[in-house]
């Protein structure tokens, strides 16, 4: 058997890297694959930090329907995202993230994340709600 040489130590700890890595990559877009054929996102309703934050699929609006005071437009994501009562507009990106027009920038994997993103970012200040055109 072969002794075990530093060379051959940080060769075997490249590939488990680079196996791990490949991995984490490939599981979100399978996840996110799952989801557009078939996948439901599941209804939260919390408070974070002091806010209330809601999400449910827009077409299960049931009391939610006039908590924003206006028309829900959710740019064909099926799913209405509420920070203190106002919509908070979400958007899925093709690689299955979400962002919010708070966090624009910022990917995050639900849209739970993406409302808690968005009080992050508020940091108190109330939500306003957003012209739809």
């Amino acid at each position: 058997m072969p002794e075990l040489t530093r060379r051959r130590a940080l060769t075997a700890a490249a590939a488990i890297a680079a196996t791990a890595g490949t991995q984490a990559l490939v599981a979100p877009g399978a996840a996110a694959a799952d989801h557009r054929h078939g996948g439901s996102l599941e209804p939260f309703d919390e408070v974070y930090k002091g806010r209330r934050i809601q999400g449910r699929p827009s077409d299960d609006m049931g009391g939610m329907a006039g908590m924003g005071g206006g028309h829900h437009h959710q740019h064909g994501t099926g799913y209405a995202v509420f920070v203190d009562g106002v919509e908070l507009h979400v958007m899925r990106n093709a690689d299955g993230s979400w962002i919010s027009v708070v966090s624009h920038y910022d990917p995050v994997p639900t849209p739970r994340a993406a409302a808690r993103a968005a009080v992050d970012e508020l940091q108190g200040a109330a939500l306003l709600p957003f012209p739809a055109n």
